[in-house]
């Protein structure tokens, strides 16, 4: 994955809602896209964002964030785009076996209301999401109807599919919906890059760094570190196979009781498990450095990924700083990281929105 940054174009202006540490943002700039500010009620996500895509941070939740605060920060761009990953945790909160009617609680889903909103009132040129696949049923989740309604109604053409991150140049199988709108004309994500026989692997995304052990902190990298084990978790880790391994190899003296259960007989596969080399890591999620919480044991050290090494996997350059050396934190670092858009989507999503443009201006240019 190249770090080249694509020229800046000057009359593309971009706003970034829920923007986090800057992945999303980062994969625009990388593409030459001018991302002016990013908007995010967390404000312990503002140094990285600030730090490494010289853009403002702006502390504000969502929903206090005005039409004219937006409007603004546009100024008189020639084409204005809004982009944004609204927070998916109403979507991971909820039974999924449940449906979710009109009448539920507002403010559950008051961040894309409020997208909508933003929308609506400031009528920007494209317009792209980034969430959770199961937003696709709209039939659970009416607020995705309501979206795709408003935008229609606005006139915006909308395409929207799920995609494994994979197949798209990130070392992480990870599958997200992804939402293109434009008031330009038809709009979609540019096609797949990668298949099975070429996806980028572990191997080539975290195989040059030093060896590591559990609870050490590399005396170069402070970010290449990793979670002190217990020593049941140290044993476990030993007894699990190099490259892919699992539970299923431990002695019932290694097992936690949850695995002994006929419902716990999964959690073999899926928990405490060793990456495979060769082959695209599990998704990265805000708990990637902790062992017990999915497939995320290096697949031949004896301990869980550094965050170095799942920051990578999130497709985030090596220059890439999320915190002063002296305020690093396995958990909420892990948390930044986890919760943010790959950088190498956010590339993906950049392309498209280039192409789209510049294949409406040759449009415009032959009429």
């Amino acid at each position: 994955m190249s770090s080249r940054r694509a020229n800046k174009s000057k009359d593309i202006k971009v706003v970034d809602l829920f923007c986090g540490v800057g992945g999303l943002t980062h994969g625009l700039i990388l593409e030459g896209l001018d991302v002016v500010a990013g908007v995010d009620n967390d404000v312990s996500c503002q140094f990285a964002f600030e730090q490494n895509n010289s853009s403002k941070f702006i502390y504000k939740d969502v929903s206090k964030f005005s039409s004219k605060e937006l409007e603004e920060l546009y100024g008189d761009a020639p084409v204005k785009v809004l982009v944004g990953c609204a927070p998916c945790q109403p979507f991971s909160a909820i039974s999924k076996s449940k449906a979710i009617g009109k009448d539920d609680d507002r403010n559950r889903w008051a961040p894309l209301y409020r997208f909508i909103k933003l929308i609506q009132d400031t009528k920007p040129d494209v317009v792209s999401m980034e969430n959770v696949p199961d937003l696709c049923n709209t039939k659970k989740y009416p607020v995705f109807a309501d979206f795709l309604k408003s935008l229609s109604v606005a006139g915006y053409n909308v395409s929207y599919k799920v995609v494994d991150v994979s197949r798209y140049g990130v070392p992480q199988k990870r599958r997200r919906m992804v939402l293109l709108a434009s008031r330009l004309g038809e709009i979609s994500l540019i096609p797949e890059t990668h298949d099975k026989t070429n996806v980028v692997t572990v191997r080539e995304t975290i195989g040059h760094l030093e060896n590591l052990k559990d609870g050490e902190v590399h005396k170069l990298d402070v970010l290449h570190r990793s979670s002190r084990l217990s020593e049941m978790n140290k044993r476990r880790i030993i007894a699990t196979p190099k490259n892919g391994g699992s539970a299923k190899s431990w002695s019932d003296d290694l097992m936690p009781d949850c695995f002994k259960r006929d419902s716990g007989k999964s959690y073999m596969t899926t928990v405490y498990g060793r990456m495979r080399w060769d082959d695209a890591s599990p998704t990265i999620t805000t708990h990637c450095t902790t062992l017990g919480a999915g497939r995320y044991g290096h697949p031949k050290q004896n301990r869980a990924i550094s965050l170095r090494e799942a920051a990578l996997l999130q497709s985030f350059p090596e220059y890439y700083q999320f915190d002063p050396p002296e305020k690093i934190s396995m958990v909420k670092t892990a948390r930044h990281i986890g919760n943010a858009v790959p950088v190498q989507l956010g590339r993906v999503i950049g392309e498209s929105i280039k192409r789209h443009i510049e294949t409406h201006r040759a449009t415009a240019r032959r009429k």
